[in-house]
């Protein structure tokens, strides 16, 4: 296809991005202690309630949901926007249900909370693996392909080239200052990613109104399906202005969307590490109900901003977008499955004027950057705190701190490595990939947590076996996945009835139930756990006060023990280290230690003022009237 031609005004305000990024990162690598776990990791837990809304926000959005979102809103309509709408009230659990403990309870990451709750690693180990596994296969994968798809489909660039730059711009501010430095530049790309959608949805609604959008897209039919009467592909689905749909025979059937997405949404929002560590940073409780609030109303947003602009995008390209034959797909964007996630790149291309489209570009570079970085900071909290300091128990504060960084630099490798294997795989529908595997490995995953926060007799062993079988059980169902591929558009279903028949949202909740089965089962068969190790670990127990007592030994004390030895010797250093201290923000041993004898009470407290308990409240309810309204208008 003809790549568009960027003018003087669209380079300028690519490279002004570029530039301004670099530095309000650079900025806010130098705001906060980064020579301490909690200011390099948690942002010193000093961050006021709308950085980290933005901030929630930016991490979800990234480049796969404005291709997916948007791919799959011109391939069947509006249903994926309760994805969205599900969302709004699943962060009103993570700020009402899961963080007082998670707060209460003075942790890092979510393997570490497990670590804690059970005590011994091998729960622990096999989370961080796992959630390891998962930021390749539905993050840093899927985000890779779709800023690919975007590039390529709009400069015509290098892949290599534009990807590498990506990542070493990204990469300089997350390694030198932490999730402060993520945390800010999220702020600022949540505002250009709002303002540019914004303008191409304006652009687009100019072209065919929301009236005629409700007519025309039941009219966006391929000339390949016009004129071959016999088929059945290429015509729009007759209930793509609904939400609710048939509960059997449908792409998204109304029971999954209501209770299978729920536990999709409850392992991401409340107990995914991306998400709940952005919340774990800010200043005290009440700012970080204050962030979920405010996410959970920018999340009205990806519906009208992304999801009806692809649908537009249908309406005005239907033969590229809506393609049916595999030799007409080929022809539009070199996949012969699909070509639905082209709709916003061909939206960007065609309806922003010259000018814009270079804002268009930030856009979306705003939204790779946002979840790569959320990505790599995350990975390697997760790395350093769960598995590097089980390989290295005595390891020292300033070690941790260099191990975290290299492993981003590690993630960037990966990630330039999984390009090919991407490209190999594209097509298909983005959204529907990323929701199906998260639907056989998470839901696990979900129901451990839930039963870890909401009561105390689950148990270590409980928790262990019940992981295995439902790790046992979605890996199957995934397996068979990618050996029987789905049927293409009047080819028969020759698929097993388990994989035919059993749509991956209700898979979902009955991987669920059996692992939440499993774990009570195990748990009440087995020893339970005293309630003096339970201090500010559950529910029930997250105002107590008396000091808890660790199942096992916490790798934390030993390391403060091994900083102790040190006696804070100053020791000759040559300039070279010097310059990395003061890149990475490791050199001041004192400052470390200090800080880090800060008080504990302060960390853990959840007490919130009485006017502050009632604003939050008032929004709470405010986000779930809105959210229940949407549902209802859309249903």
């Amino acid at each position: 296809m003809e790549y568009a031609t960027l003018n003087g005004w669209d380079i300028a305000i690519v490279v002004a991005y570029f530039i301004f990024v670099l530095l309000v990162g650079l900025w806010a690598s130098f705001q906060s202690s980064r020579a301490t776990l909690k200011g390099y990791f948690l942002a010193g837990k000093n961050i006021v309630w709308w950085p980290v809304g933005a901030s929630l926000f930016a991490s979800n959005i990234g480049s796969g949901h404005f291709i997916g979102l948007a791919g799959t809103g011109a391939a069947s309509g509006i249903a994926v926007g309760s994805f969205e709408f599900n969302a709004m009230f699943i962060l009103l659990l993570l700020g009402w249900i899961f963080l007082p403990v998670y707060m209460a309870s003075g942790i890092y990451t979510m393997p570490e909370y497990l670590r804690k709750r059970f005590g011994g690693q091998r729960v622990r180990v096999y989370l961080a693996c796992l959630a390891l596994l998962l930021s390749v296969l539905t993050k840093v994968s899927v985000d890779m392909y779709a800023g690919a798809l975007f590039i390529q489909q709009a400069l015509g660039w290098n892949l290599y080239v534009a990807i590498v730059s990506l990542l070493l711009i990204t990469a300089v501010y997350t390694v030198a200052g932490g999730l402060a430095a993520v945390i800010y530049t999220d702020a600022l790309q949540t505002l250009i990613m709002v303002v540019g959608s914004a303008i191409l949805m304006g652009l687009s609604f100019a072209e065919v109104p929301y009236s005629e959008l409700q007519v025309k897209y039941f009219q966006a039919i391929p000339n390949t399906t016009l004129e071959n009467p016999e088929t059945s592909c290429g015509y729009p689905r007759e209930d793509a202005f609904h939400i609710f749909r048939d509960p059997l025979n449908s792409d998204l059937p109304w029971p999954g969307m209501v209770f299978g997405i729920t536990i999709s949404s409850i392992w991401y929002w409340c107990t995914d590490q991306v998400i709940v560590q952005r919340a774990l940073a800010a200043k005290n409780l009440s700012h970080a109900k204050g962030g979920c609030v405010f996410a959970g109303f920018l999340k009205i947003l990806p519906l009208f901003l992304i999801v009806f602009p692809g649908m537009i995008s249908r309406v005005l390209f239907v033969d590229q977008v809506a393609c049916a034959t595999a030799d007409t797909c080929m022809d539009a964007c070199e996949s012969e499955v699909g070509c639905t996630n082209i709709a916003f790149p061909l939206l960007v291309l065609e309806v922003m004027p010259v000018g814009l489209r270079g804002l268009m570009i930030a856009v979306m570079l705003s939204a790779l950057m946002s979840s790569l970085t959320s990505i790599f900071n995350s990975s390697s909290t997760i790395f350093t705190i769960d598995i590097w300091r089980r390989i290295r128990p005595r390891a020292s504060e300033a070690e941790l701190m260099i191990i975290g960084r290299i492993f981003i630099l590690v993630m960037c490798v990966i990630s330039i490595l999984w390009i090919p294997i991407i490209q190999a795989a594209q097509g298909g529908r983005l959204f529907d990939y990323i929701q199906s595997i998260t639907s056989y490995l998470a839901p696990p995953i979900c129901a451990v947590f839930i039963l870890a926060v909401a009561w105390w007799r689950i148990n270590e062993q409980g928790a262990f076996w019940g992981l295995m079988c439902g790790l046992l059980v979605g890996l199957i169902r995934m397996i068979l996945d990618f050996v029987y591929l789905a049927p293409g558009c009047d080819e028969e279903d020759e698929r097993p009835s388990v994989v035919a028949d059993v749509h991956y949202l209700y898979f979902g909740i009955l991987l669920f139930g059996i692992t939440g089965i499993v774990t009570i089962v195990v748990s009440l068969m087995t020893q339970q756990i005293d309630k003096k190790f339970l201090v500010r670990l559950t529910w029930s127990t997250r105002f107590e006060t008396a000091e808890r007592e660790e199942i096992s030994v916490s790798e934390h004390e030993m390391e403060e023990t091994n900083e102790k030895e040190d006696d804070y010797a100053e020791e000759e250093t040559s300039f070279p280290r010097k310059v990395l201290d003061w890149f990475c923000g490791t050199g001041n041993k004192r400052q470390a230690v200090d800080e880090d004898q800060t008080s504990f009470t302060k960390d853990t407290s959840i007490k919130e003022g009485h006017r502050e308990k009632i604003i939050l409240n008032i929004g709470a309810v405010a986000l779930m009237c809105t959210s229940v309204f949407f549902w209802a208008y859309y249903g």
